[in-house]
């Protein structure tokens, strides 16, 4: 199958600073892909380059076949994305952020697709209740729920879960891993959280210094690199250092 995203070459600096350094991967329907580093990786600014918001100094981003830099609106229409630092308006209820953000995205049948996922996320009893003033995890409910309005075939979820309890964070990994695979969507996933990227993930991409240094199937790479689990792997690499050569590049 086609990836429904393919980054290739990409690298951002700041000045001296290179944040991402030409880095490539796919995202295929169905994948949940995940990002991981530590602090400083690279992972937030890859994505905001994948949203359009930063532009790369160099490579490209292609989202369902549109190439993102040509066609933004048309690319950007495919995708959608939650974060826990990025809440919706909390002066707004759930219903209104919901309308809001469907009118954004064109949603055809915006009232029936808003009443399907307020029931689909537990969220019909706060439908008239203001955002800022739910629980963290309902608010993360709201936010995923946002996150679907479009359909999106490409979803970007950076640390969705890093600030509700095992439960909740337990049912929403389960929720968002159903609901790729009835809708065939891709997901890139980033996560601090090494028990649930072993969980949800078909592949992980391990960040450093803005260079993916490793890429494979969870499980496999723990055995390729005889760690004792991939939190210990993740801890490996993030004190990797690079090679002098690798630097001066």
């Amino acid at each position: 199958m086609e990836p429904v995203l393919a980054v290739t070459g990409l690298r951002k600096t700041f000045g001296a600073l290179r944040a991402v350094d030409d880095i490539s991967f796919e995202v295929r329907p169905g994948e949940i892909v995940g990002l991981v580093g530590p602090n400083g990786a690279g992972k937030t600014t890859t994505i905001n380059m994948i949203l359009g918001v930063l532009q790369p100094t160099a490579g490209g981003v292609t989202i369902d076949g549109v190439d993102l830099a040509r066609h933004r609106s048309q690319a950007l229409a495919q995708t959608n994305f939650a974060a826990t630092y990025a809440p919706l308006p909390g002066n707004l209820s759930v219903q209104q952020n919901l309308r809001v953000f469907g009118m954004i995205y064109g949603v055809a049948g915006l009232t029936a697709r808003i009443e399907a996922l307020l029931a689909e996320y537990d969220l019909v009893s706060h439908r008239a209740t203001k955002t800022g003033v739910l629980s963290s995890g309902e608010q993360t409910r709201v936010t995923l729920a946002k996150a679907m309005l479009n359909s999106p075939k490409l979803l970007l979820l950076d640390e969705p879960t890093a600030s509700i309890d095992p439960a909740t964070a337990q049912r929403m990994r389960r929720h968002i891993v159903e609901a790729a695979e009835k809708a065939g969507a891709g997901i890139l996933w980033t996560s601090h959280n090494m028990y649930e990227v072993a969980e949800v993930c078909d592949r992980v991409l391990f960040m450093s210094r803005g260079r993916v240094l490793l890429a494979g199937e969870p499980a496999a790479l723990v055995a390729e690199h005889k760690a004792k689990s991939l939190e210990a792997l993740f801890i490996s690499v993030a004190n990797e250092a690079l090679e002098p050569q690798e630097q001066a590049s």
